[in-house]
């Protein structure tokens, strides 16, 4: 629906990743969204193969587009990528998809089940209309991990039909580290500091951390300050109020929203990373952590079970309890911290480099097209 970074999360990284991996790939690939907070650094490198186009509504992204302009897009392709769920413009693409007898596979990246909050209304209409027969209608529906195999089932949509191809990651987006840098432009003292990624919103779950973390420094006097990176998504105010009547407003740091080198070099200084989430279908922030070297602490809903396996972090209930015993135990962790960081690296390297999440992704679409 956009490509803005700030707010739109890890659907918009994968979808820049994913097209350039497949330009680089040889596949000719043409990437269309509004225009709604696009940054042109974003799209430095993709600029020939984009079409922004313009909102003519921003609070629902709807676009001001030509009939002629999108039957054009979608006659030229082979396959049709449809990304997220809530979009004007994936109603769009599915009716000229249609149209014209175009295969196309869907991606809500854990966008399908209709949360709490003041769109679950429209939503529903938006499902009843036609977000059903999106999903239910793809030729292949690619879920970014097993948790989120039983959202598509519940539109209706077959198991063999479901293909699980989970978010990648680049080690060249994350090579810059100062961590001096970092503490200087943030303010930080010299303490470790716990690091959380993504928006200030509710299903993110940093009130959990918040409070967890609270609990854990007043319970084992942990030297640890609180690091919250991220735009603000309807709580940062209720944090804030939060640190301060229980005295933590020194120890605890709001950054806003940080991308690029610096948000490489917020990894690379940090202690770990720490992903309350209440529910994720998977976390691209424990990628982003873990190719950097640093371990994660995370809930089971992040859809990333794996890292404890592979030694790279602990896996706790999304609860403050859960979380307050993640927390002390990643800090008495036997071996050590930067053990854990070298074990996720090593995971993160062998499993989820873009080149290998795209040629899972061409064979996916030759499958479909051999059909």
């Amino acid at each position: 629906m956009s490509l803005d970074r700030i707010n739109g999360g890890g659907s918009v990284e994968r979808t820049l990743q994913l097209t350039r991996h497949l330009l680089k790939a040889g596949v000719e690939c043409r990437l269309v969204a509004t225009d709604t907070g696009l940054v042109p650094d974003s799209i430095r490198d993709l600029e020939e193969s984009v079409t922004a186009l313009p909102t003519m509504m921003e609070r629902f992204y709807v676009p001001r587009f030509s009939h002629r302009v999108l039957k054009e897009l979608v006659a030229a392709v082979d396959v049709v990528h449809l990304m997220n769920h809530w979009t004007v413009l994936n109603a769009l693409a599915f009716h000229y998809c249609r149209h014209l007898g175009k295969p196309y596979v869907v991606c809500p990246a854990g966008a399908l089940p209709t949360v709490h909050g003041r769109s679950r209304g429209i939503k529903g209409f938006y499902n009843f209309f036609v977000g059903r027969r999106i999903i239910r209608e793809a030729n292949a529906a690619v879920a970014i991990s097993p948790l989120e195999i039983p959202d598509f089932r519940s539109y209706g949509v077959r198991d063999d039909l479901i293909t699980v191809i989970p978010n990648g990651i680049d080690p060249e987006d994350f090579t810059d580290r100062d961590d001096d840098r970092f503490r200087r432009e943030h303010g930080l003292p010299g303490e470790p500091f716990i690091l959380f990624v993504g928006r200030l919103h509710f299903i993110k779950g940093p009130d959990l951390l918040l409070e967890a973390y609270m609990q854990a420094v007043r319970r084992e006097g942990l030297p640890h300050h609180l690091v919250l990176a991220g735009p603000d998504g309807g709580m940062l105010r209720e944090l804030q109020r939060s640190c301060e009547s229980a005295g933590f407003g020194k120890r605890v740091h709001f950054t806003g929203y940080i991308g690029g080198g610096e948000k490489s070099r917020a990894y690379h200084a940090a202690a770990f990373l720490a992903i309350p989430s209440r529910r994720e279908a998977m976390s691209i922030v424990v990628l982003e952590a873990g190719i950097t070297g640093t371990p994660a602490l995370i809930t089971r809903q992040c859809g990333f079970d794996e890292i404890a396996a592979a030694g790279g972090g602990i896996v706790v209930e999304a609860t403050v309890e859960g979380l307050r015993e993640g927390l002390i135990s990643m800090v008495k962790a036997p071996g050590g911290l930067a053990a854990m960081g070298r074990s996720l690296e090593g995971f993160a390297r062998e499993n989820f480099l873009w080149d290998y999440i795209t040629k899972r992704y061409l064979e996916l679409f030759e499958g479909i097209l051999s059909r």
